[in-house]
């Protein structure tokens, strides 16, 4: 999930990136990790994604695969 969140107040702005130089993380990360201790949801680990339902699911296209080896070619008049 994505959010956008604007109008940060700037001393709000400057814990931030301030815990975010210190730690060495990125401000996502810290946005995150403060969210979660305000909600008091640190326990929880986000669901894994299993994909074992698309496992073995491939199945051989030779339209696919000329299509993509003529997106692989390269020409050299382009490249001078």
């Amino acid at each position: 999930m994505q959010y956008t969140i604007r109008n940060l107040p700037k001393h709000l702005d400057r814990a931030i990136r301030e815990r975010a130089r210190r730690e060495h993380k990125s401000l996502n990360e810290v946005a995150i990790e403060a969210l979660l201790r305000a909600f008091d949801l640190r326990g929880e680990r986000p669901a894994a994604r299993d994909l074992t339902d698309i496992t073995g699911t491939w199945q051989e296209d030779p339209d696919l695969d000329a299509a993509l080896a003529a997106q692989r070619r390269v020409d050299p008049d382009l490249w001078r």
